[in-house]
Protein backbone atom coordinates (compact mmCIF):
# COMPACT_ATOMS: atom_id res chain seq x y z
CA UNK A 1 0.00 0.00 0.00
CA UNK A 2 2.84 2.75 0.64
CA UNK A 3 4.10 1.87 -2.74
CA UNK A 4 0.98 2.37 -4.31
CA UNK A 5 0.29 5.52 -2.08
CA UNK A 6 3.59 6.92 -3.56
CA UNK A 7 2.86 6.03 -7.14
CA UNK A 8 -0.71 7.81 -6.67
CA UNK A 9 1.01 10.87 -5.27
CA UNK A 10 3.88 11.26 -7.74
CA UNK A 11 0.85 11.23 -10.85
CA UNK A 12 -0.81 13.85 -8.87
CA UNK A 13 1.82 16.37 -8.64
CA UNK A 14 2.50 15.64 -12.74
CA UNK A 15 -0.64 16.35 -13.84
CA UNK A 16 0.01 20.34 -12.89
CA UNK A 17 3.88 20.09 -13.17
CA UNK A 18 4.06 18.55 -17.35
CA UNK A 19 3.84 21.56 -18.82
CA UNK A 20 6.53 22.65 -16.90
CA UNK A 21 8.23 19.87 -17.91
CA UNK A 22 8.38 20.18 -21.51
CA UNK A 23 9.38 23.76 -20.82
CA UNK A 24 12.46 23.13 -18.97
CA UNK A 25 13.25 20.17 -21.66
CA UNK A 26 13.78 23.08 -24.88
CA UNK A 27 15.33 25.17 -22.77
CA UNK A 28 17.94 23.03 -21.49
CA UNK A 29 18.50 22.15 -25.42
CA UNK A 30 18.32 25.32 -26.28
CA UNK A 31 21.68 26.26 -27.60
CA UNK A 32 23.34 22.54 -26.82
CA UNK A 33 27.04 23.03 -27.33
CA UNK A 34 26.78 26.73 -28.68
CA UNK A 35 28.66 29.42 -27.33
CA UNK A 36 26.43 31.96 -25.70
CA UNK A 37 24.94 34.49 -28.65
CA UNK A 38 25.29 32.37 -31.46
CA UNK A 39 22.20 30.97 -31.71
CA UNK A 40 18.79 31.49 -32.39
CA UNK A 41 16.83 32.08 -29.03
CA UNK A 42 13.18 30.44 -29.13
CA UNK A 43 12.85 30.36 -25.28
CA UNK A 44 13.72 33.76 -23.51
CA UNK A 45 12.59 32.76 -20.28
CA UNK A 46 10.04 30.72 -18.94
CA UNK A 47 6.82 32.94 -19.77
CA UNK A 48 8.06 33.42 -23.83
CA UNK A 49 8.21 29.30 -23.59
CA UNK A 50 4.78 29.19 -22.42
CA UNK A 51 3.61 31.27 -25.06
CA UNK A 52 5.67 30.50 -27.88
CA UNK A 53 4.88 26.26 -27.60
CA UNK A 54 1.26 27.11 -27.50
CA UNK A 55 1.14 30.17 -30.12
CA UNK A 56 3.35 27.72 -32.41
CA UNK A 57 2.43 24.02 -31.37
CA UNK A 58 -0.62 24.62 -29.75
CA UNK A 59 -2.00 23.97 -26.35
CA UNK A 60 -1.81 20.46 -26.31
CA UNK A 61 1.40 20.23 -26.55
CA UNK A 62 2.07 21.64 -23.31
CA UNK A 63 1.17 18.12 -22.01
CA UNK A 64 3.85 16.65 -24.27
CA UNK A 65 4.95 12.46 -22.81
CA UNK A 66 2.09 13.32 -20.52
CA UNK A 67 1.20 9.45 -20.71
CA UNK A 68 4.81 8.56 -19.89
CA UNK A 69 5.51 11.14 -17.55
CA UNK A 70 2.66 9.92 -15.61
CA UNK A 71 4.04 5.69 -16.14
CA UNK A 72 7.82 7.42 -14.89
CA UNK A 73 6.30 9.08 -11.63
CA UNK A 74 4.05 5.76 -10.75
CA UNK A 75 7.16 3.23 -10.88
CA UNK A 76 10.26 5.97 -10.11
CA UNK A 77 8.44 7.47 -7.01
CA UNK A 78 5.92 4.46 -6.11
CA UNK A 79 9.83 2.92 -5.44
CA UNK A 80 11.67 6.24 -4.16
CA UNK A 81 8.80 7.09 -1.54
CA UNK A 82 7.99 3.52 -1.02
CA UNK A 83 10.93 2.40 -0.23
CA UNK A 84 12.08 5.42 1.60
CA UNK A 85 8.41 5.33 3.72
CA UNK A 86 9.18 1.78 4.98
CA UNK A 87 12.56 2.50 5.91
CA UNK A 88 11.27 5.27 8.01
CA UNK A 89 8.39 3.13 9.35
CA UNK A 90 11.20 0.51 10.86
CA UNK A 91 12.73 2.76 12.45
CA UNK A 92 16.12 2.99 10.04
CA UNK A 93 16.09 6.66 9.59
CA UNK A 94 16.36 7.56 13.56
CA UNK A 95 19.18 7.12 15.39
CA UNK A 96 20.12 5.40 18.64
CA UNK A 97 18.59 7.67 20.65
CA UNK A 98 15.34 8.33 18.71
CA UNK A 99 16.92 10.99 17.07
CA UNK A 100 16.62 11.69 13.40
CA UNK A 101 19.80 10.51 11.13
CA UNK A 102 20.00 13.09 8.34
CA UNK A 103 22.80 11.01 7.06
CA UNK A 104 20.73 7.80 7.14
CA UNK A 105 18.16 10.02 5.77
CA UNK A 106 19.86 10.92 2.81
CA UNK A 107 21.73 7.24 1.82
CA UNK A 108 18.10 5.67 2.06
CA UNK A 109 16.71 8.79 -0.39
CA UNK A 110 19.18 7.98 -2.55
CA UNK A 111 19.62 3.88 -2.95
CA UNK A 112 15.57 4.35 -3.16
CA UNK A 113 15.79 6.63 -5.91
CA UNK A 114 18.51 4.39 -7.42
CA UNK A 115 16.32 1.53 -7.63
CA UNK A 116 13.55 3.28 -8.90
CA UNK A 117 15.03 5.75 -11.78
CA UNK A 118 17.15 2.62 -13.42
CA UNK A 119 13.81 0.69 -13.56
CA UNK A 120 12.06 3.48 -15.01
CA UNK A 121 14.95 4.79 -17.54
CA UNK A 122 12.97 3.79 -20.88
CA UNK A 123 10.05 5.25 -20.33
CA UNK A 124 12.32 8.53 -18.77
CA UNK A 125 13.76 8.37 -22.24
CA UNK A 126 10.79 8.51 -24.74
CA UNK A 127 9.67 11.02 -22.63
CA UNK A 128 12.62 13.35 -23.41
CA UNK A 129 12.11 12.56 -26.94
CA UNK A 130 8.69 13.40 -26.83
CA UNK A 131 8.66 16.63 -24.99
CA UNK A 132 11.48 17.78 -27.12
CA UNK A 133 9.49 17.17 -30.33
CA UNK A 134 8.30 20.67 -32.12
CA UNK A 135 7.55 22.57 -35.14
CA UNK A 136 10.43 23.19 -37.36
CA UNK A 137 10.42 26.90 -36.43
CA UNK A 138 10.92 26.47 -32.85
CA UNK A 139 12.83 23.15 -32.66
CA UNK A 140 15.82 22.24 -30.10
CA UNK A 141 17.67 19.44 -30.16
CA UNK A 142 17.60 16.50 -32.03
CA UNK A 143 14.43 15.53 -33.41
CA UNK A 144 13.09 11.48 -33.05
CA UNK A 145 9.64 12.09 -34.85
CA UNK A 146 7.84 9.56 -32.50
CA UNK A 147 4.16 9.21 -32.77
CA UNK A 148 3.32 7.89 -28.98
CA UNK A 149 4.62 6.59 -26.14
CA UNK A 150 4.44 2.40 -27.09
CA UNK A 151 5.40 3.43 -31.13
CA UNK A 152 8.64 4.87 -29.23
CA UNK A 153 9.84 1.87 -27.40
CA UNK A 154 8.92 -0.65 -29.88
CA UNK A 155 10.94 1.27 -32.65
CA UNK A 156 14.08 1.77 -30.46
CA UNK A 157 14.15 -1.88 -28.66
CA UNK A 158 14.02 -3.20 -32.58
CA UNK A 159 16.57 -1.06 -33.58
CA UNK A 160 18.53 -1.32 -30.81
CA UNK A 161 17.47 -3.96 -28.55
CA UNK A 162 17.07 -4.45 -24.88
CA UNK A 163 20.16 -2.40 -23.81
CA UNK A 164 18.88 0.61 -26.45
CA UNK A 165 16.16 1.09 -23.88
CA UNK A 166 18.57 1.45 -21.02
CA UNK A 167 20.71 4.32 -22.97
CA UNK A 168 21.37 7.51 -20.47
CA UNK A 169 20.60 5.42 -17.74
CA UNK A 170 23.74 5.61 -16.16
CA UNK A 171 24.12 9.12 -16.77
CA UNK A 172 20.93 10.20 -15.69
CA UNK A 173 21.57 8.32 -12.22
CA UNK A 174 23.55 10.88 -10.40
CA UNK A 175 20.36 13.33 -11.09
CA UNK A 176 17.99 11.48 -9.45
CA UNK A 177 21.20 10.53 -6.51
CA UNK A 178 21.47 14.33 -6.05
CA UNK A 179 17.77 15.57 -6.32
CA UNK A 180 16.37 12.41 -4.44
CA UNK A 181 18.84 12.20 -1.13
CA UNK A 182 18.26 15.99 -1.12
CA UNK A 183 14.96 15.93 -1.43
CA UNK A 184 13.94 13.41 1.11
CA UNK A 185 16.59 14.25 3.85
CA UNK A 186 15.54 18.07 3.85
CA UNK A 187 11.73 17.44 4.11
CA UNK A 188 12.36 14.45 6.98
CA UNK A 189 15.06 16.59 8.98
CA UNK A 190 12.82 19.92 8.38
CA UNK A 191 9.44 18.33 9.30
CA UNK A 192 11.18 16.72 12.31
CA UNK A 193 12.91 20.27 13.47
CA UNK A 194 9.02 22.10 13.17
CA UNK A 195 7.46 19.36 15.10
CA UNK A 196 10.43 20.08 17.95
CA UNK A 197 10.10 23.80 17.64
CA UNK A 198 6.64 23.47 17.50
CA UNK A 199 5.73 25.87 15.14
CA UNK A 200 2.32 24.09 13.66
CA UNK A 201 -0.15 21.93 15.88
CA UNK A 202 0.99 18.78 15.45
CA UNK A 203 0.07 16.49 13.03
CA UNK A 204 -1.38 19.64 11.07
CA UNK A 205 -0.90 19.61 6.95
CA UNK A 206 0.85 22.37 7.48
CA UNK A 207 4.06 21.10 8.75
CA UNK A 208 4.15 18.89 5.79
CA UNK A 209 3.50 21.47 3.13
CA UNK A 210 6.10 23.85 4.49
CA UNK A 211 8.87 21.19 4.88
CA UNK A 212 7.98 20.70 1.40
CA UNK A 213 8.63 24.00 0.63
CA UNK A 214 11.94 23.76 1.91
CA UNK A 215 12.97 20.76 0.48
CA UNK A 216 12.37 22.14 -3.26
CA UNK A 217 14.39 24.71 -3.33
CA UNK A 218 17.21 22.88 -1.67
CA UNK A 219 16.62 20.54 -4.51
CA UNK A 220 16.60 22.78 -7.66
CA UNK A 221 19.77 24.46 -6.22
CA UNK A 222 21.45 20.68 -5.99
CA UNK A 223 20.12 18.96 -9.08
CA UNK A 224 19.92 21.39 -11.66
CA UNK A 225 23.28 21.02 -13.56
CA UNK A 226 22.69 17.01 -13.37
CA UNK A 227 19.31 17.84 -14.84
CA UNK A 228 20.38 19.59 -17.99
CA UNK A 229 23.21 16.91 -18.77
CA UNK A 230 20.88 14.13 -17.95
CA UNK A 231 18.55 15.24 -20.95
CA UNK A 232 20.81 15.80 -23.46
CA UNK A 233 22.34 12.48 -23.03
CA UNK A 234 19.07 10.60 -23.20
CA UNK A 235 17.86 12.72 -26.25
CA UNK A 236 21.40 13.25 -28.34
CA UNK A 237 21.30 10.97 -31.62
CA UNK A 238 22.56 8.02 -32.01
CA UNK A 239 24.44 5.98 -34.75
CA UNK A 240 23.32 2.23 -35.90
CA UNK A 241 24.71 0.74 -33.06
CA UNK A 242 23.00 2.86 -30.23
CA UNK A 243 26.00 4.89 -29.52
CA UNK A 244 25.07 8.83 -28.81
CA UNK A 245 27.03 10.93 -31.31
CA UNK A 246 27.19 13.94 -29.39
CA UNK A 247 28.57 12.95 -25.53
CA UNK A 248 30.99 9.50 -24.51
CA UNK A 249 29.21 9.48 -20.74
CA UNK A 250 28.24 11.95 -17.71
CA UNK A 251 31.32 13.64 -17.42
CA UNK A 252 32.05 14.34 -21.09
CA UNK A 253 28.94 15.61 -21.54
CA UNK A 254 29.64 17.81 -18.15
CA UNK A 255 32.83 19.05 -19.31
CA UNK A 256 31.24 19.73 -22.85
CA UNK A 257 28.61 22.01 -21.50
CA UNK A 258 31.14 23.80 -19.24
CA UNK A 259 33.43 24.45 -21.55
CA UNK A 260 31.16 25.65 -24.58
CA UNK A 261 28.72 27.38 -22.79
CA UNK A 262 30.06 28.52 -19.72
CA UNK A 263 28.39 27.98 -16.14
CA UNK A 264 25.05 29.39 -17.16
CA UNK A 265 24.96 26.62 -19.26
CA UNK A 266 24.87 24.24 -16.54
CA UNK A 267 21.70 25.86 -15.23
CA UNK A 268 19.81 26.40 -18.62
CA UNK A 269 16.11 26.06 -17.67
CA UNK A 270 16.98 27.02 -13.63
CA UNK A 271 13.68 29.12 -13.79
CA UNK A 272 11.66 25.89 -15.72
CA UNK A 273 13.32 23.73 -12.82
CA UNK A 274 12.38 26.01 -10.09
CA UNK A 275 8.82 26.74 -10.79
CA UNK A 276 8.50 22.83 -11.84
CA UNK A 277 10.54 20.65 -9.24
CA UNK A 278 9.04 23.14 -6.60
CA UNK A 279 5.39 22.53 -6.99
CA UNK A 280 5.95 18.60 -7.89
CA UNK A 281 7.78 18.22 -4.78
CA UNK A 282 5.37 19.83 -2.55
CA UNK A 283 2.56 18.67 -4.21
CA UNK A 284 4.22 14.58 -4.61
CA UNK A 285 5.23 14.97 -0.56
CA UNK A 286 2.22 16.64 0.55
CA UNK A 287 0.05 14.15 -1.02
CA UNK A 288 2.58 11.29 -0.44
CA UNK A 289 2.24 12.53 3.49
CA UNK A 290 -1.19 13.20 3.57
CA UNK A 291 -2.16 10.00 2.04
CA UNK A 292 -0.21 7.87 4.70
CA UNK A 293 -1.54 9.78 7.20
CA UNK A 294 -5.41 8.93 6.16
CA UNK A 295 -4.31 5.34 5.31
CA UNK A 296 -2.55 5.04 8.86
CA UNK A 297 -5.53 6.59 10.59
CA UNK A 298 -8.38 4.08 9.25
CA UNK A 299 -6.62 1.25 8.91
CA UNK A 300 -5.57 1.61 12.97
Amino acid sequence: MDFLMSGLAACGACLFTNPLEVVKTRMQLQGELQAPGTYQRHYRNVFHAFITISKVDGLAALQKGLAPALLYQFLMNGIRLGTYGLAEAGGYLHTAEGTHSPARSAAAGALAGVMGAYLGSPIYMVKTHLQAQAASEIAVGHQYKHQGMFQALTKIGQKHGLLGLWRGALGGLPRVIVGSSTQLCTFSSTKDLMTQWEIFPPQTWKVALAAAMVSGIAVVLAMTPFDVVSTRLYNQPTDAQGKGLMYRGLLDALLQTARTEGIFGMYKGIGASYFRLGPHTILSLFFWDQLRTLYYTYTK
